[in-house]
């Protein structure tokens, strides 16, 4: 069972034919919804994955709510621990270049009233091996108080540091699994244009000192992770991608269901690159997610 505890958006995504300047603006040439949000898009993938999952977070009573939930709702996600608070629904803008690079301006709203009431509730019923996962779209402190609470319970903690916040190194020092893509590493270490042997070591002397599973994803370069006293390394599919908003909440969610249903980590690893690979060749966050037969085909 996977425990997601995180933020729920609905995404407006225009499309441009390159991303503007500071000050610039670009005439788009398209314009979408879609359900959103990273805690909404992992939940969604470790559900599509195969995995059983739980979401824990929050949305408004505006018009944007049930869209927001209703691919989660379709895959048969547990959302019992989602509360409907006065105000908006979280929402990402989000543009998409024509390579398939994006920029993000993520309004919390309702997923800023997440607390620490729900972090524990989220927690309770939750059994050994079971897997906790959260992100860093809701407050600092209602991560912490999840983080902590299933450490006491012995559960398993995966935490992608996204967005960075300034809590995030002692939020970090939580989780039994770290993942970052390697501009939030190289923040978190406080280190400027690693080279990739630079990132290899000081992700293994990390390993060493703290004994976690720490994972950075390098876009087209693949993946690294420190585990078991090993580096991992390996690369996704060679793609032309069309949208990247995503791939990154694919990976951690393909993870997460992969290490639930017990997979060597090696392969967890390489069948969650896989499917942020498949993730990229499709637009919108949650509709680009593939399920686990188009994984399956694909490795």
């Amino acid at each position: 069972m996977i425990t997601v505890f995180g933020s729920i958006n609905m995404d407006l995504v225009a499309t441009t034919p390159r991303l503007p300047k500071p000050g610039e603006t670009v005439a788009g040439t398209g314009f979408a919804t879609a359900a959103g949000g990273k805690g909404a898009n992992q939940a969604l993938a470790a559900r599509r994955a195969g995995a059983e999952v739980r979401m824990t977070g929050a949305v408004g009573r505006d018009e944007f709510a049930d869209p927001a939930l209703d691919l989660l709702d379709k895959a048969g996600t547990d959302l019992l621990g989602v509360a409907r608070v006065d105000g908006p629904t979280g929402t990402a803008l989000i543009l998409v270049g024509g390579d398939g690079e994006n920029m993000i301006a993520v309004v919390p709203a309702a997923n800023g009233t997440v607390s620490t009431a729900q972090a524990e509730s989220a927690v309770e019923g939750m059994q050994d091996g079971d897997i906790l996962m959260v992100q860093q779209e809701v407050p600092a402190g209602s991560v912490e108080a999840a983080l902590k609470s299933a450490k006491a319970r012995g559960v398993r903690t995966l935490l992608n540091i996204a967005p960075l916040i300034p809590e995030t190194e002692a939020l970090a020092a939580l989780a039994d699994i770290v993942i970052a893509n390697e501009t939030e590493f190289e923040r978190l270490v406080g280190r400027d244009n690693l080279t990739g042997d630079e990132r290899e070591q000081i992700l293994l002397d990390m390993h060493g000192k703290t004994g976690q599973i720490l994972i950075v994803t390098l876009g087209a370069d693949g993946v690294i992770a420190a585990e078991a006293g090993t580096l991992h390394r390996t690369k996704g599919l060679k793609i032309v991608p069309v949208d990247t908003v995503g791939a990154g909440d694919t990976f951690c969610g393909y993870l997460a269901a992969s290490l639930d249903a017990g997979l060597a980590f090696g392969d967890a690893l390489r069948r969650a690159a896989v499917a942020g690979s498949l993730a990229c060749l499709k637009a919108g966050a949650q509709p680009a997610i593939p399920d686990a037969g188009e994984v399956a085909a694909a490795l």
